[in-house]
């Protein structure tokens, strides 16, 4: 399970060593609260993806987790049977969109919120 900071300046996404094995990459996600265009809830991540997996796995209504290639970019998933997850839509970025299954959705978005409450400290959250 992916664990989620919201520090002052930058979202992290702390990748398992499996996620990693999965999605094909060696290290953890980092973007900056800057590039955040957007956030939303959403009940059923798979309308929300994209494109074409690569490189990535992927387990139809099950599973994906890694890069989605479409023609204008790439996003990143990280979705678990379909629980509640965020959506996240990004500029300037690695990724176009980032969506990510957690349980603590609601908790994540409000650390998200932009632009973020004076706090020195990062928010742990961890996915599913």
């Amino acid at each position: 399970m992916a664990v989620l900071f919201v520090h002052p300046d930058r979202l992290e996404i702390r990748l398992t060593r499996a996620e990693k094995l999965m999605s094909l990459r060696r290290s953890d996600i980092e973007v900056p609260l800057e590039n955040i265009r957007s956030a939303a809830l959403t009940d059923d991540p798979w309308v929300w993806v994209r494109g074409i997996r690569a490189p990535g796995t992927a387990i139809p209504l099950t599973l994906a987790v890694g890069s989605w290639k479409f023609h204008d970019g790439k996003d990143f998933l990280l979705i678990k049977g379909t629980r509640t997850s965020v959506v996240i839509d990004l500029e300037n970025s690695e990724f176009s969109r980032i969506i990510v299954t957690t349980r603590h959705s609601l908790t994540l978005l409000r650390a998200l919120r932009l632009p973020p409450l004076e706090s020195a400290d990062a928010t742990k959250i961890a996915a599913d």
